[in-house]
């Protein structure tokens, strides 16, 4: 496989490169580089620069706003938002929500979802794990009734990410218990502003609320906003989540947390050499870069045979970059402890007196351990690296 980019290639990512600087709001960036979680208004913003551009939902068809951009194109482009780094357009409605709707959807759903959806009229957000269906997500218990023209839908969902934004929640049903667990699942859109739908913030680790419980309670959902057929849920969720496993792979987040280790990694600090001259850290680093490299070629063998899989079917080797990727994203944030040590106490600042100059200012050294920890749970969201093994051994090993 030649990884050498073509000169119009390179043009490309030179063009999205001076497209982000001239474009990304300096306090936006400011945040992205610090570690700081971004607000609603900050994503909302720069998805709407981007979709003003045309760039913001890349990988959709062209008559709802995509591009014709290559796969490589479409690799160099997030490539070098991560890096930049910028914020990446929401998954929840790029690369999930919007990409099901456009394949399986029908042209009413179509016409009414997807261009607010690029621009972020409308923030969506997931619906499937529940409280004991996380890993083995068909067994999910949350029930919708049909009654008329209307689903009569009861039951919580967990872990839900943004739902405190959220317009909009797309989840997996079970309109038939009846049936082998996998074949009685249904896809809906649930408007959040729906009678009997409440939000319960869950405080994380690092102090933040992003992710939090969703409860059912008789809410009415029509049934125009099933997506396909009733009962075929599960074959919709399983193209979502081929879609997010790519995405989870983060190959430029890596990249550029790299690039910010060997940066601090060479100040001197007081009462001591620079860590990089360590040769046992250096060679954490150069494994690190050796993984990432993998990973790289990995994901463009991926991206290189969507073109020739069969409409609507995931390719089983994105698990391969959900659990690589998801490794490494890990292991940087581990590099970069090593590197702040002391200073990534948020409760004691006066630590960060003792460098040169100050590693990412007092707020981002504040951020390291917080984001160390929030990352834990990069191996199990998007179905844990233990059920992603599973795939591989069945879908491309064949056991």
């Amino acid at each position: 496989m030649d990884l050498k980019f073509t000169d119009e290639e390179i043009a490309f990512r030179n063009e999205v490169r001076s497209f982000i600087k001239s474009n990304l709001p300096p306090n936006i960036h400011r945040k992205m580089v610090e570690g700081v979680h971004l607000g609603k208004e900050d994503m909302v913003t720069w998805q709407r620069i981007l979709n003003k551009k045309g760039w913001a939902v890349p990988n959709w068809p062209r008559e709802w706003g995509g591009t014709d951009w290559t796969s490589v194109q479409n690799y160099i482009f997030l490539d070098e938002v991560q890096q930049f780094p910028a914020p990446s357009p929401l998954a929840f409605n790029v690369s999930m929500v919007g990409p099901v709707i456009a394949t399986f959807g029908s042209e009413a759903q179509k016409k009414r979802f997807l261009a607010r959806c690029a621009n972020l009229d409308d923030w969506w957000c997931q619906g499937f794990s529940e409280p004991g269906s996380g890993s083995d997500l068909a067994s999910l218990k949350t029930s919708a009734k049909l009654q008329g023209d209307h689903y009569i839908v009861n039951g919580q969902k967990i872990w839900t990410t943004f739902a405190q934004h959220a317009d909009w929640i797309f989840a997996l049903v079970r309109t038939d218990p009846a049936v082998k667990k996998q074949e009685g699942i249904s896809f809906l859109l649930i408007d959040m502003k729906t009678p009997g739908v409440t939000v319960r913030p869950i405080q994380t680790i690092d102090g933040a609320s992003e992710v939090n419980e969703v409860f059912f309670d008789d809410v009415k959902v029509p049934v125009e906003n099933r997506v396909g057929q009733e009962n075929k849920g599960w074959d919709y969720a399983k193209f979502l989540l081929g879609h997010e496993r790519t995405g989870i792979a983060r190959i430029g987040i890596s990249k550029e947390r790299v690039r910010r280790v060997k940066h601090l990694a060479a100040i001197e600090q007081s009462g001591g050499r620079p860590l990089i001259e360590d040769p046992r850290f250096r060679e954490k680093v150069a494994a690190v870069e050796v993984d990432i490299k993998a990973l790289e070629m990995t994901q463009l063998r991926v991206l290189a045979n969507e073109r020739r899989r069969e409409k609507g079917k995931p390719d089983p080797a994105s698990s391969i970059l959900k659990i690589k990727g998801s490794e490494i994203q890990q292991a940087t944030t581990e590099l970069l402890m090593d590197v702040i040590g002391p200073y990534a106490m948020p409760s004691q600042p006066s630590l960060a007196e003792g460098w040169n100059e100050p590693p990412i200012g007092p707020e981002g050294a504040a951020t390291v351990a917080p984001t160390y920890f929030n990352w834990r749970k990069v191996t199990i969201y998007g179905g844990s690296n233990e059920i992603q093994k599973n795939i591989i051994a069945k879908a491309i090993l064949g056991l």
